[in-house]
């Protein structure tokens, strides 16, 4: 766990008297460097779970560009959420990032009594205030050209689905995921299984080899420890937010990862507080195809395997979703398996 605080409101005082001095002085303000932007990262799991890895990752490049000062606190409960946002707070930052999917109505609570800080949370619910912005994790689009390679590739045409919590961010995923599978297999069946975690490996590939048992050829990991199921059964998997080809032990065994990329989002809102023009927005549109939030992985080893028609129906589809001439509808209801 890392933690500062940074005692922002004597920066900002010394910063007004150097202002007056350069005044003083005929000296020009252009002169001086501006002020790093302070942000802090709160997170309800460690870093190297996925979902915040991937918002870790993206501050950690902007701190790397020298763009920010970022200070994280990982593994905080939601009954500490509250009482770490307002440390950060009372702390100096201007920006906080984190998730608040089951402290919402808290957290912009804390937002209202922080005007002057801006606050970029995960929450499946809209804008709040003026400070309070809002994103989730949008890459169904490429799940649906994923599901699309996974109905081509099924043999048993039986796929299985383990996922974390079955919440609107998820189903939509796995809807969309089986939309593009029926779309080139109508045969396809599904079985679907929520772990009721969203960081226990052992526990997602005991489920996931339960589906194998039910006649599954194909896996899609949305949770850690999948593919390591798919690996030990022999078996081809499909990544979910990270690319477990690469991240998860995946070499032969995932095929590809429908990628979230929080770098867009993170650097819009940068921008924003940095223009003094940060205002209570929702960002799901920073985090689709369009914008460069989501994308398709390579499919590394499994390039020959899969058929042209496909892999050329896949880039169509991605130009043609990038440019809103297709859209892959959303369904947040909770998916059921069909056999």
């Amino acid at each position: 766990m890392a933690k500062q605080g940074w005692g922002r409101r004597c920066v900002l005082r010394a910063g007004a008297v150097a202002l007056v001095a350069a005044a003083a002085f005929g000296l020009s303000g252009g002169t001086a460097q501006a002020e790093k932007l302070k942000v802090a990262g709160i997170y309800t799991v460690p870093i190297q779970q996925k979902w915040v890895g991937t918002l870790h990752r993206a501050l950690t490049a902007a701190k790397e560009r020298g763009d920010i000062e970022y200070s994280f606190s990982e593994k905080v409960s939601n009954t500490d959420y509250v009482r770490v946002m307002r440390e950060y707070a009372e702390g100096g930052v201007d920006l906080v990032v984190g998730e608040a999917f089951g402290i919402s109505r808290e957290a912009r609570k804390v937002a209202d009594d922080y005007p002057e800080i801006a606050f970029l949370m995960g929450d499946p619910g809209v804008p709040h205030g003026k400070n309070f912005s809002v994103f989730d994790n949008w890459i169904h689009e490429p799940c649906y050209l994923m599901g699309i390679v996974a109905g081509t590739m099924t043999k048993t045409n039986r796929i299985g689905m383990v996922g974390g919590f079955p919440i609107g961010e998820v189903n939509r995923l796995f809807h969309a995921f089986m939309e593009g599978a029926r779309s080139v297999n109508p045969d396809v069946e599904f079985k679907v299984s929520f772990i009721g975690s969203w960081y226990d490996p052992p526990k997602a590939k005991e489920f996931a080899f339960a589906q194998v048992e039910a006649g599954v050829d194909v896996l899609y990991a949305e949770r850690a420890g999948v593919v390591d199921a798919a690996r030990e059964k022999g078996i081809i998997a499909f990544g979910n937010v990270n690319d477990m080809n690469k991240a998860e032990n995946g070499t032969d065994v995932v095929v590809a990862s429908a990628l979230w990329h929080m770098e867009p989002a993170i650097d819009y809102a940068i921008s924003q507080v940095k223009a003094g023009t940060f205002t209570a927005e929702n960002y799901k549109e920073w985090t689709m195809m369009k914008a460069g939030g989501a994308s398709l992985s390579p499919f590394y080893e499994f390039e020959d395997k899969i058929p042209a028609e496909t892999k050329a129906k896949i880039e169509t589809l991605a130009q043609e979703i990038k440019a809103g001439d297709f859209v892959v509808q959303t369904n947040d209801d909770e998916p059921k398996s069909t056999f």
